[in-house]
């Protein structure tokens, strides 16, 4: 009987294996990759922090992390066609900042064609105007974009709502309003769903702006809820100029309570002289509820 019993043991062992090769966690139904990843605009005064020698691996680690949904910041139209080109399975929601159309950064969203279909799409503006293209709200230094999607998931048939934005480094007016605003259209487009929203929100975890949307009783930091967090606890670092003591958390991920956050990573890693960006990538793993 005790050699039926490891037997039995051994061919359940072997049975989860089997699973576990041909059911990758990456597969599994309702799981969503998700990143936000300010690339840095491409600037020539980055001198050996270009674009040009950043924008391979930028590609690469979106790539080889398999992302579902990336929410990116400063990118210029030259640097959204770089992405799509490297990223060839991907599509992109989102319009330059400065006319609504190619001029100026966008708050792109790049995201799995094959994955997700586009039911809705639109853009708003952080300032007093929304509906303006390139409207400046409030003391802001800078225009500032929101740009969002309606997603079916064709894995799981599951739709959410996806909004990506970049507050401005400046106005301190400014980021408060709009995380108020932000609030405001975010459940006027989503109703019911469920909503992811990332950003580089220029303000750190205890911040006004943050601190609103977290009190929000709505949207919650993902990096807090994970199951498994991995990497700094900050995410701007000036290509490495920083002072590792001074490096601010900034670049969130928040979602409503219909996702459970699997895990959390904050990428940072040298590239050569360089990085991925001044900021760090941070990705998570989403569940479905």
């Amino acid at each position: 009987m005790k050699m039926y019993a490891f037997n039995k043991f051994l061919a359940y062992l072997l049975y989860a294996i089997v699973l576990g090769l041909i059911f990758k966690p990456d597969q599994v139904q309702g799981q969503i990759k998700v990143m936000t990843f300010n690339i840095r605009l491409d600037h020539a005064g980055d001198g050996e922090h270009n674009w040009q020698f950043r924008k391979s691996e930028a590609s690469e680690l979106i790539n080889q992390k398999q992302v579902d949904i990336v929410g990116t910041q400063e990118v210029l139209k030259n640097q959204l066609d770089d992405l799509l080109t490297g990223c060839s399975s991907y599509a992109s929601v989102g319009v330059g900042r400065f006319d609504g159309k190619e001029a100026g950064e966008y708050s792109a969203i790049l995201y799995r064609r094959e994955r997700f279909e586009v039911l809705e799409s639109g853009n708003f503006w952080l300032s007093e105007r929304p509906d303006v293209a390139g409207s400046k709200g409030w003391d802001a230094a800078c225009e500032r974009v929101v740009s969002w999607a309606k997603f079916k998931d064709l894995k799981s048939g599951k739709q959410f709502v996806f909004l990506n934005t970049h507050f401005d480094h400046i106005g301190v007016e400014a980021r408060k309003k709009s995380a108020l605003l932000l609030l405001a259209k975010a459940k006027m487009i989503a109703g019911e769903l469920p909503v992811i929203l990332t950003g580089d929100f220029n303000g750190t975890p205890d911040s006004e702006p943050v601190k609103l949307i977290i009190n929000s009783g709505w949207l919650a930091d993902a990096g807090k809820l994970a199951r498994l967090s991995t990497g700094p606890q900050w995410s701007f670092h000036d290509f490495g100029r920083l002072a590792v003591e001074q490096r601010p958390l900034i670049d969130f991920i928040f979602v409503t309570d219909h996702f459970e956050v699997m895990s959390y990573e904050n990428i940072f890693a040298q590239i050569g002289n360089t990085f991925h960006s001044d900021h760090n990538p941070i990705l998570v793993e989403l569940q479905f509820n």
